[in-house]
């Protein structure tokens, strides 16, 4: 059968079959019309899943909540918020639902992407909460000088070995080959973690391959991370309400995976007159609304 224009990439979800027909339409408030589908070869009717499908809020709504959250309001002022121009209001408890499942579902697209980058990465951590508290944890990341891209991050309850090594994997993966210094401060742990993964140069057999590691103290004089520290400013003004994490590591970890999103495509950056580090590190370009148009490209 050959297919309308329209129709061309709607697939029956029960049978995978191109053989299908418009049958009808129904309305609803959050999402008005909606098409249905008639399926010749299992003769079932569907609608076409969407990343709001079964949410009884609209999409702008949605983004609205999480752009709000991200920030820097809570998500019980979002609720105060939302009461003066929606009737049909959210809980707070929903919106933190709906941060938790469009963070995650949009940083597993972004952990796949290639990013173009400099010559220099960037890695550091920082406490979030105290340490008398068992909510507290550890936010470690990486960024590029050049761009300003955030090209991986985690949120651990500890700081080990294991977990810069989790981190730097990423960033190798996501920049293969075009890294060619790493700075960091001069915890013991980083030396052996870039070995690990991006391998020194001053280890490798030909003394060509790997990266050059330039570990930097500051209460030695030896410079300062300015663009890392400047990152984790930014992070600190978002989760100063937060006081620590109540809630597992994960939902931690998805909570920091969100900001990240943020910070790569959604706030502009001063130093880079105006744009977004995803604008200048890959080729993904959004309109106004960027939570939308990233949460359907992660779909």
């Amino acid at each position: 059968m050959v297919q309308k224009e329209e129709n061309k990439k709607t697939i029956c979800p029960h049978c995978k079959s191109l053989e299908i027909v418009k049958r009808g339409t129904f309305q609803t408030k959050a999402h008005g019309k909606q098409q249905i589908y008639f399926c010749k070869s299992c003769n079932k009717k569907f609608i076409p899943k969407t990343p709001f499908y079964r949410m009884r809020n609209n999409p702008q709504k949605i983004t609205l909540c999480l752009d709000l959250f991200f920030k820097g309001v809570s998500t019980r002022q979002i609720q105060e918020h939302l009461q003066q121009f929606y009737l049909r209001n959210s809980s707070w408890v929903t919106i933190y639902n709906w941060v938790i499942r469009y963070s995650k579902q949009i940083s597993t697209f972004t952990d796949k992407l290639k990013v173009r980058v400099g010559k220099e990465l960037q890695i550091d951590e920082m406490e979030i909460g105290s340490r008398k508290s068992r909510y507290n944890g550890w936010f470690i990341d990486s960024i590029d000088t050049t761009t300003r891209y955030m090209v991986a991050s985690e949120f651990k309850k500890n700081r080990d070995l294991r977990e810069v090594k989790q981190v730097l994997s990423l960033a190798k993966a996501k920049t293969e080959k075009q890294i060619e210094i790493v700075t960091s401060d001069e915890w013991l742990a980083y030396p052996k973690a870039i070995q690990k993964t991006f391998v020194l140069k001053e280890k490798s057999n030909t003394k060509k391959y790997g990266v050059k590691h330039n570990q930097v103290n500051a209460s030695k004089g030896g410079g300062f991370n300015y663009k890392i520290e400047r990152l984790h400013n930014s992070v600190r003004h978002r989760i100063k309400t937060f006081r620590g994490f109540h809630g597992s590591t994960e939902s931690a970890n998805t909570i920091m995976k969100g900001y990240e999103v943020f910070y790569n495509f959604v706030r502009k950056h001063q130093a880079l007159k105006g744009k977004t580090p995803s604008e200048l590190a890959t080729d993904i370009r959004l309109n106004e609304n960027k939570w939308l148009e990233l949460i359907r490209l992660s779909q």
